[in-house]
């Protein structure tokens, strides 16, 4: 085997995520794609994977080998196609990940559209709220609220997004309304269990001012739908996106709190690997999602942030 055809194996192998898997998309079996890797490691004298019965991760050289080899098999597509004089046509797998509740209201009716405009791409698309290394999960891309990424990534706006303080009015006709942040803490909030070092802390900032906030409540989820129903029902305070939220601020059934405090931005940004040259697939992706989010970053300025 060339080392062009060892990299296209290795790259494969990454994306599918286990030797069995890859070995069904070859046509081979599990031992043959076994023992390719084997011959391959044997190759480049080094351990390009830890391996269990489970699942597969990078060793650091492995990390190298995918990352670079990766660019290089783009740089190859791409240097044939302008041999050619043609377009590369968008074809072969394209794997997304993006968060549950987000991914789940707009990213997957997206991809619908793009299946259609773009029939030779085979969409897979991966829900969850826990961080995922693109890189070592084999993904093309990822949908991300918040903080932007490390630096081996690039991150392409798709809509602006704040966070909110919001509760139903029947709540607040209950409780009253907190004037200041530490008044939070003498109200039931409603959270999310995201993490162990977020857990129940809201942090708020009105100009110069900073406030962190621990707040309480009996009612918590890791389900931004289960939480925002509660909050509805007048269970209490609850943060939530805007993306989440807007309908029911805009309809009455919830109302601001503390309005004039900001919380830790949430925009929503598409992120893939740096490359020289993106694949024709995962190029068409950034094209077609930045084109579907364009109103969103158009109305960015209203009330609810154009959603």
């Amino acid at each position: 085997m060339d080392a062009f055809s060892d990299l296209s194996f290795f790259v494969l192998l990454m994306k599918r995520g286990s030797l069995a898997a890859a070995a069904q998309e070859m046509g081979v079996t599990p031992p043959s794609v076994s023992k390719r890797l084997s011959a391959l490691e044997a190759r480049l004298g080094v351990r390009l994977l830890h391996r269990t019965t489970r699942r597969i991760s990078l060793t650091p050289e492995g990390e190298t080998y995918l990352v670079e080899g990766t660019r290089v098999l783009a740089e190859l597509d791409a240097l044939e196609h302008t041999v050619a004089g043609s377009r590369a046509t968008p074809k072969g797998l394209l794997k997304i990940n993006a968060t549950l509740g987000f991914g789940r209201q707009h990213i997957a009716p997206m991809l619908s559209k793009f299946s259609r405009a773009f029939p030779e791409v085979e969409v897979q698309l991966h829900l969850t709220d826990r961080p995922v290394n693109l890189v070592e999960q084999g993904f093309d891309a990822s949908v991300r609220l918040g903080e932007l990424p490390d630096a081996r990534l690039t991150a392409r706006l798709l809509a602006p997004n704040r966070r909110v303080l919001c509760a139903a009015p029947a709540y607040l006709r209950q409780a009253g309304e907190p004037a200041t942040p530490r008044e939070l803490q003498q109200h039931r909030c409603i959270f999310l269990r995201e993490s162990d070092e977020t857990y129940g802390t809201w942090h708020l900032r009105a100009g110069a001012k900073q406030e962190t906030v621990k707040v309480r409540g009996t009612l918590s989820s890791n389900d931004g739908e289960a939480a925002l129903g509660w909050a509805l029902d007048g269970q209490g305070i609850l943060l939530r996106s805007q993306w989440d939220a807007a309908p029911y601020l805009r309809s009455g059934r919830l109302r601001r709190v503390l309005a004039d405090w900001s919380l830790p931005p949430a925009d929503i940004y598409l992120v893939f690997p740096t490359k020289h040259h993106l694949s024709a697939k995962t190029r068409a992706l950034v094209d077609f999602l930045l084109d579907g989010f364009r109103s969103r970053r158009e109305e960015a300025g209203g009330d609810y942030g154009g959603w």
